[in-house]
């Protein structure tokens, strides 16, 4: 067994990949806020491929943690050096083990804020990127306006107070290189999040339009937000995924990353200071996303909604349990064809057809292990920008929305807080409270969950919308969830 550090690199197994370049060489020319397992499994990892191939050794990644629970890949990383584990698992059972080597700085911002703003204020880094979750960029589900009144944005905002939150901390880092006069870095968001360089544009603004109007002009007129859209199933690392590691490869990791082995990353072209040749790492480097992000938010994103409370209800506790349910599978193609792909653009270069067949592919695969748990979780931040859209775009055009309302209507049933066998749900959402406290009363008012206007805005007064979401809700009520995805799947589906 080998612990894993930059001095035993070296005594690795042959079948270990690890990397080929000088690790002491590299400087820091990218910030990222939010290192978990996807930022790991992805916009590392490119790097990490290009670093290999002699190029980027001038971008190596500074990490960035914020929450109280980033302490621990602070400790993890810490303690290996940056390096980490990246394991690819193949549906047929095969593994691939590479070492990854690209960031080679952690930052835990309450251990020293000033550390932070001043290695982003460094002119040496010209890229911020972000993996905060779609709920990390401060915005209300509906009007999409930045919560000013938000307690912990108040609180960077007092005379003297240091920074705490991504905005707070990013927004001085811009001030103080204003100050300077250097050129202010690329701020890239990689979150799951529909045009999510506007997204960030416009959040990051309104907190420095707070802070000071002229900085919030210049950070309007001078920096930019590249769209991007980030695509790979990175389920949550278990001890198990650590001791398959060391058991298969000899690898001891304190927090390897498990992936499957697909991969895609579109990024729009708009870095002014500079970025790493990413396309010749498998990049595809664009002038338009948006084509792309609707597709993968639509289908992949919007679909493991689909898939995630059906599946939960009737008994699955994981993605490939589920996506392998004639019944559950027939119902997700279903939404994607009849309700999700009307919404769509032509995507260039892909065929939306084997797009989703390699959907239900990836969801089926049994080496990934992707909990539906964690496919539930937030759906307050997720539901509202991935599915909703699909529901009004369609209501709009007189399309049809039957599953997409039973999805919602199964998000409903599954906050009731207790599955069919009476055993209790553990809701993972920032909104737990009030969404259990209200769908707990509908089955004395079915629109209870759907009248919540600042996550469904007017969709409970258009029965077009509502009709099909209380027949879903009755029925799971009434006949359960396998019963009710079987119906809504469909003639020729067997009980």
């Amino acid at each position: 067994m080998t612990a894993l550090r930059q001095e035993t690199v070296g005594n690795l197994p042959d079948e270990v990949a690890v990397p080929s370049y000088d690790r002491s060489k590299l400087t820091v020319g990218i910030v990222h806020f939010g290192v978990g397992g996807f930022h790991r499994a992805h916009q590392a990892m490119y790097l990490d491929r290009l670093m290999n191939d002699g190029r980027a050794h001038d971008w190596a990644i500074c990490g960035v943690g914020i929450l109280p629970g980033d302490s621990r890949m602070r400790d993890a990383l810490t303690a290996q050096d940056g390096l980490y584990t990246l394991v690819l698992k193949h549906p047929d059972g095969a593994r691939e083990a590479s070492v990854i080597g690209s960031i080679v700085e952690y930052l835990f911002a309450p251990d020293d804020p000033e550390a932070v703003v001043e290695r982003m204020a460094d002119p040496a880094v010209r890229i911020v990127s972000l993996t905060v979750t779609e709920g990390g960029y401060n915005i209300h589900p509906v009007t999409g306006e930045f919560d000013a009144e938000n307690p912990a944005i108040r609180a960077d905002l007092k005379p003297g107070a240091a920074p705490a939150t991504v905005f707070g901390l990013v927004v001085e880092a811009l001030r103080r290189r204003r100050a300077r006069g250097v050129a202010p870095f690329t701020l890239m968001s990689c979150d799951n999040i529909q045009r999510n360089g506007d997204v960030a544009r416009r959040t990051f603004t309104a907190f420095a339009r707070l802070v000071d109007s002229g900085l919030a002009a210049w950070i309007e007129d001078a920096v930019a937000f590249p769209d991007s859209m980030v695509d790979r199933i990175t389920p949550v690392t278990t001890d198990q995924d650590r001791e398959a590691l060391a058991l298969r490869s000899g690898v001891e990791d304190a927090w390897p990353v498990v992936c499957e082995p697909f991969t895609q990353w579109v990024l729009q072209e708009r870095f002014p200071t500079g970025r790493p040749p990413w396309e010749e790492a498998g990049v595809q480097v664009v002038a338009d996303v948006e084509p792309y992000e609707l597709m993968k938010l639509r289908l992949l994103n919007a679909g493991h909604q689909a898939l995630c409370y059906f599946g939960y209800l009737s008994g699955y506790r994981y993605a490939h349990e589920a996506a392998t349910d004639p019944a559950i599978a027939a119902f997700l193609l279903g939404y994607m064809d009849i309700e999700a792909t009307p919404t769509l653009r032509p995507v260039p270069g892909i065929d939306l057809d084997d797009y989703k067949r390699t959907l239900i592919e990836r969801f089926a695969n049994p080496e990934v292990r992707d909990t539906l748990a964690r496919l539930c979780a937030e759906a307050s931040d997720r539901i509202p920008k991935w599915l909703l859209p699909v529901v009004r775009e369609q209501l709009a055009r007189g399309g049809e929305v039957t599953r997409a309302a039973a999805v919602v209507a199964g998000w409903a049933r599954y906050a009731e807080g207790v599955d069919e066998s009476g055993e209790p749900i553990e809701l993972v959402d920032r909104l737990k409270e009030r969404l259990t406290a209200t769908a707990r009363t509908q089955r004395e008012h079915p629109t209870a969950f759907i009248e919540n206007r600042d996550l469904f805005g007017d969709l409970a007064d258009d029965r077009r919308f509502v009709e099909p979401y209380l027949r879903a809700l009755e029925s799971l009520h009434s006949a359960g969830a396998r019963a009710t995805v079987r119906e809504l799947a469909g003639p020729g589906i067997r009980a």
